[in-house]
C-alpha cells in the first residue's frame, strides 16, 4: 500500500493561517481591554493625581478626594454623593467624564458575551464604538482637571501660588500620567476592534479535479492524442510534409 498524498491549495493554507492569527489578536485585544478597564478604575478612585509629598502636610488630590496626612494616618475628604457640592466645576466635569469612561470600558468587556448570540463582526463594532467613547471621555477628564487648580480646595494643599495649569507647590503624581496612558490605550484598542470587525476571510470553494481513466489496451490513436492533449494541455501541432526531392 502506497502513501496517500493530499494536495492543498495555497489560498486555503494562507486563509487558515490568517484565521489563526486573527484569533490570537482577538484574544490579545480582550486581555488589553481588561487591562484598560482596570487602569480606568484605578485612575478614577485614587487621590494620587496631584500632591505635595515633601511638605509636612503631605496633601494629595484626586478627582473627587482631598487627602491630608495626620500623625498616624491619612484623612481623606470627599464623596461621590457630594459631587454637586464641590467648589470647582472643572473637578465636577472631570469626575463625571472619568466615571463615564470607566462605565463604558467595563460595558465593552461585558459585550464580549454577546458573541454567543451575535456575529463576531457586530460585537467588535459595538465594542469599538464603546472604547472610542470611553477614550474621548477620559480625554475630556484629563483636559478639564487642570482648570480647577485655581480653586480654594486646591490651594489649601498646593499653596496660593497655584493657578490654572500651575500646580504651585505640588507636583503631578502617578495617577494623572496613568489617565493619559489610558486615553492612548483606549484609542488603540478601538482602532484594533474596528480592524478585527472589518477584515475577514471569505474562503473560495475547493477546486474539483476530474480524473478520467482510459484503458490503454483498447485506446485508439485519436483517443490517445486527444487524451494526451487534454491532460497535458498541449496546443495542436501543425505537421508539414517533407518536400519532394527530384533527382
Amino acid at each position: 500500500m502506497g502513501t496517500k498524498i493530499e494536495y492543498v491549495d495555497s489560498s486555503h493554507m494562507y486563509a487558515t493561517n490568517y484565521i489563526r492569527n486573527s484569533k490570537a489578536i482577538a484574544v490579545l485585544w480582550a486581555i488589553f481591554s481588561i487591562c484598560y478597564a482596570i487602569i480606568s478604575v484605578v485612575a478614577f478612585v485614587t487621590p494620587e493625581w496631584v500632591g505635595d509629598a515633601d511638605s509636612d502636610i503631605g496633601g494629595r488630590l484626586g478627582l473627587w478626594q482631598v487627602c491630608q496626612k495626620d500623625d498616624l494616618t491619612d484623612s481623606c475628604t470627599g464623596r461621590l454623593e457630594e459631587l454637586l457640592e464641590m467648589q470647582s466645576i472643572a473637578f465636577q466635569v472631570a469626575t463625571v467624564f472619568c466615571g463615564l469612561a470607566v462605565a463604558t470600558s467595563v460595558l465593552a468587556i461585558c459585550c464580549l458575551l454577546l458573541m454567543v448570540f451575535m456575529k463576531s463582526t457586530t460585537v467588535f463594532h459595538i465594542c469599538g464604538w464603546m472604547q472610542m467613547l470611553s477614550a474621548l471621555c477620559m480625554v475630556i477628564a484629563c483636559v478639564s482637571f487642570p482648570f480647577g487648580w485655581n480653586s480654594d480646595e486646591f490651594r489649601k494643599v498646593c499653596g496660593p501660588e497655584s493657578n490654572r495649569f500651575e500646580v504651585g507647590l505640588c507636583s503631578l503624581r502617578w495617577a494623572y500620567p496613568l489617565a493619559i496612558i489610558a486615553c492612548i490605550d483606549g484609542f488603540i484598542l478601538a482602532t484594533l476592534s474596528f480592524i478585527l470587525a472589518t477584515r475577514h476571510v471569505r474562503l473560495q470553494p475547493e477546486p474539483q479535479y476530474q480524473s478520467r481513466e482510459i484503458n490503454n489496451a483498447y485506446v485508439t490513436d485519436v483517443a490517445s492524442i486527444a487524451g494526451s492533449r487534454k491532460s497535458l494541455n498541449l496546443q495542436p501541432v501543425l505537421l508539414v510534409a517533407p518536400p519532394h526531392i527530384i533527382f
